[in-house]
């Protein structure tokens, strides 16, 4: 045991008084300061325990009847919005590498994103031609004029990517191109993969003569033993003087499922994790436009990519249109979710609109045609055109929503266009259910469209907010919510926020068929995001999950069939919670959240059933403060973690702990 003057002692001690003033009153009044030093340390440790026990929460007592069902679960009731915007497609789940492969994006040195490239002393010079191109959609095209070059000092164009170009060892990257030349002496033309660092060829590939007339080219770039990296960039070169003009520059990786022209992999298997019921399509502003000749115009985003004329986005960028309405449909079977299509209605962002009546007629048409394309047989015109495109099969569609947000339209036309759509759709096709994008008075439209974006305390406040809504309304679509906290991706308190508002929708799902979250994408490079607060965030090279995705992900693994009578006594203010059902797999999935910084305590009883088990998986999502978040750079710093529940049964207790999300999966007979 230490004495005074030991070394334990004085490690601890502040420097004795009486080695300053050396006498035996300092050494009492030193040892009087150390002792009250005790008292006050003691004092403010029973403080701190007092205070926690005076912030504890209330126990809950949670009661479940098994055998009293309120209502049935909406079976689609979790669901994929997406648009472009944060590079969700260009940039991110489209997986083209080559950026402003059309040359239609314009940059402060002139063509965005392409360098001129000149080897020893080669000379030349780049400039976009707008009086050549492969076709009447592309009538332009990059220029590239060589006055001097040769094998050994080539010159030509380089792009730099969507923020890099991510190349892996051994793999097999399938590029082409358009191209002309002014002479077939110019070729041939070399296509590499360059790392920025070193400079170094990590791939290459030879197109061996180029025509004088436009035709297009393709080639496969294949890596060897290289290091995983985005630092790359794409170099196209020749080795002699003349005049060439390149279109539709194009490379890919590998693709989910192998498609061509498809998606990220590793993006298609984040929202495989979500386990999606629809994909509602092709989103909101991006279906719009901010002008009604920018809105997604789909009979000119399907067919060969040179016969697609691009478009901008209301995001203030080109799109490619490579993800045309088929690549989008393909999305739905590849993920095997229902298409929710939305079609243009006669809106546009700015303020531009068609009235009802005869001027509205050829979009009514055209969204007929539409749906034809979609869910018509090959015997039907668009079904046919459709089948030609290489998908005989028809995409079974149930919704379709007409247009997006209409309650921003001050002219008060969208009653009369509504309805003008919906009688023609009607006609064609009665099974279809239609949703309307706002509040109607003279006609009930099937389903309406909600979307909120809120912070996590206003959604904590409205968790009843469909609690009372009259049942013999329209259902309801929320077709875009989430709760805005974090950025680029959503941070803890906004995972607790969106688990809140979902409970909600559960206890609600007789009335809400439908809900996505948005949005869903955003690249985190510099410029990438233009709105905060998302989902699944991504750079060229990788990709992960916010907090929000994984409480997505949890509610939508644990769905159920049927919502049991419950109800729950206690708890603090910010304890949310959810029961579901599911006989035929003999579970019930309880959803606890805590968004309070101190812990939960729950009693537990689950009456109805024969039999409860005796143990049961318990799924965690927890965060030590509200703003924790995950990264690029740390993705896994908040993910669900699975356990095992012990001696639980017909009733048990349960501690849900401060800052968490809960799924309590039991067995019951």
């Amino acid at each position: 045991m230490p004495t005074r003057g030991s070394a334990a002692d004085e490690a601890s001690a502040p420097p004795p008084l009486s080695r300053l003033a050396g006498t035996r009153v300092d050494w009492l009044l030193e040892c009087f300061v150390m002792n009250l030093t005790r008292k006050i340390t003691n004092i403010a440790a029973t403080v701190a325990a007092l205070t926690n026990v005076s912030l504890a929460q209330s126990p809950a007592a949670l009661n479940i009847q098994l055998d009293r069902v309120a209502h049935a679960v909406s079976p689609t009731l979790y669901g994929l919005m997406t648009e472009e915007i944060n590079y969700s497609y260009d940039g991110g789940l489209y997986a083209e590498m080559v950026r402003n492969r059309t040359f239609q994006d314009h940059g402060f040195g002139g063509v965005a994103h392409w360098n001129i490239v000149h080897m020893g002393d080669s000379v030349a010079a780049m400039a976009v031609d707008q009086t050549e191109g492969p076709s009447a959609a592309l009538p332009h095209s990059l220029a590239i004029d060589i006055s001097r070059a040769d094998a050994a000092q080539q010159a030509g164009v380089r792009n730099e990517g969507y923020w890099g170009m991510a190349l892996r060892p051994n793999t097999t990257y399938k590029g082409s191109l358009y191209a002309k030349a002014d002479s077939t002496d110019i070729g041939p033309l070399r296509v590499s993969l360059i790392h920025d660092g070193s400079g170094k060829p990590l791939a290459a590939a030879t197109v061996q003569q180029l025509s004088t007339e436009w035709k297009r080219y393709e080639f496969t770039l294949t890596t060897g033993n290289i290091e995983t990296s985005a630092d790359n960039h794409l170099l196209l070169t020749v080795g002699h003087a003349g005049k060439l003009w390149i279109d539709l520059v194009s490379l890919f990786p590998p693709t989910y499922k192998n498609r061509e022209n498809g998606n990220r992999a590793d993006l298609m298997e984040m929202m495989a994790g979500m386990h999606p019921k629809f994909l509602r399509l092709p989103g909101g502003n991006y279906l719009e436009g901010d002008q009604i000749d920018e809105r997604f115009d789909w009979k000119n985003t399907i067919g060969p990519l040179v016969d697609r004329p691009t478009h901008r986005s209301p995001w203030n960028y080109q799109s490619s249109d490579g993800m045309g309405l088929l690549e989008f449909l393909e999305w739905t079977e590849d993920l095997n979710m229902q298409t929710v299509l939305a079609v243009y209605a006669g809106y546009s962002l700015k303020g531009d609109h068609i009235r009802p009546g005869p001027m509205l007629t050829p979009f009514v048409e055209d969204a007929l045609d539409e749906i034809e394309f979609a869910n018509g047989d090959v015997s039907t015109k668009w079904g046919g055109v459709r089948a030609k495109l290489g998908h005989p099969a028809p995409f079974p569609v149930r919704y379709v929503e007409i247009g997006n947000e209409d309650e921003f339209d001050r002219s008060g036309s969208y009653e009369g266009r509504y309805a003008q759509f919906y009688k023609a759709i009607k006609a064609k096709y009665p099974q279809l259910e239609l949703i309307a994008t706002a509040p109607l008075k003279r006609i009930k439209p099937d389903v309406l469209d909600d979307h909120y974006y809120k912070r996590a305390d206003e959604f904590f406040a409205d968790v009843k907010h469909y609690d009372t809504v009259d049942r013999s309304g329209p259902k309801i679509f929320v077709g875009e919510w989430a709760t805005r906290e974090g950025s680029p991706t959503t941070n803890m308190n906004a995972a607790l926020g969106d688990a809140a508002w979902m409970t909600g929708m559960e206890r609600n799902s007789d009335l809400i068929v439908m809900a996505s979250y948005a949005p869903l994408f955003v690249n985190v490079n510099p410029g990438g995001m233009q709105w905060e607060s998302d989902l699944i965030g991504y750079n060229a090279l990788t990709s992960y999950g916010s907090p929000s995705y994984y409480a997505q992900a949890m509610f939508a693994e644990y769905l159920g069939t049927e919502v049991p009578a419950s109800s729950v006594t206690g708890g603090g203010e910010r304890f949310f919670y959810s029961v579901t059902s599911d006989k035929a797999k003999g579970a019930v999935y309880l959803k606890l959240v805590n968004a309070s910084s101190v812990e939960q305590p729950m009693d537990i009883s689950v009456g109805g059933a024969n039999s409860i088990g005796k143990t049961a998986t318990l799924i965690s999502l927890t965060g030590h403060n509200p703003a924790e978040t995950n990264t690029i750079l740390a993705p896994q710093r908040i993910v669900p973690v699975k356990t095992v529940l012990k001696n639980v049964g017909a009733k048990f207790s349960q501690v849900v702990p401060a800052y968490s999300i809960q799924v309590i999966v039991l067995g019951a007979k």
